[in-house]
């Protein structure tokens, strides 16, 4: 799923349940996280639940870095967030990811108003911890 296909979902959707329904599917659609993936090294601090991200780095024709992300929760709405950020950052150069503003989109989508302050908080930490490895992506490459 693009990214332009979630918010264009988004905006089919009126009522916040259904909104919420949608993010814990797109969570359920996410790829099987490798269970050996799950370590203290690949959890994201800062969050409520458990939360993990892997990242991979490939050069692009170009020879620019480009970054895949895999990630898991074991909370159903974080692993749609989880979705959510993976659609806006997998497979990007590292330094697209570095100009990208997630926490902006998060809030076009109405997610910041209607989730608890903790998962606001840890979908940041996520955002973070992207863009760490963005940098030490560049840092390696060049």
């Amino acid at each position: 799923m693009t990214l332009q296909d979630i918010i264009d979902n988004f905006s089919l959707l009126e009522d916040w349940d259904d909104r919420y329904r949608y993010v814990i599917e797109l969570g359920r659609a996410l790829a099987p996280f490798p269970e050996e993936a799950r370590t203290e090294r690949n959890k994201v601090q800062g969050c409520a639940s458990q939360v993990w991200l892997v990242s991979s780095v490939r050069a692009n024709a170009g020879g620019e870095p480009t970054i895949v992300f895999e990630g898991d929760s074991d909370a159903h709405i974080v692993r749609g967030l989880v979705a959510i950020l993976l659609a806006v950052y997998s497979n990007s150069d590292a330094q697209t990811i570095l100009e990208t503003d997630a926490i902006t989109l998060f809030e076009q989508l109405g997610l910041r108003e209607h989730l608890t302050p903790q998962r606001s908080n840890g979908f940041r930490s996520m955002v973070d911890r992207i863009r760490t490895d963005a940098r030490n992506a560049l840092a390696m490459a060049g």
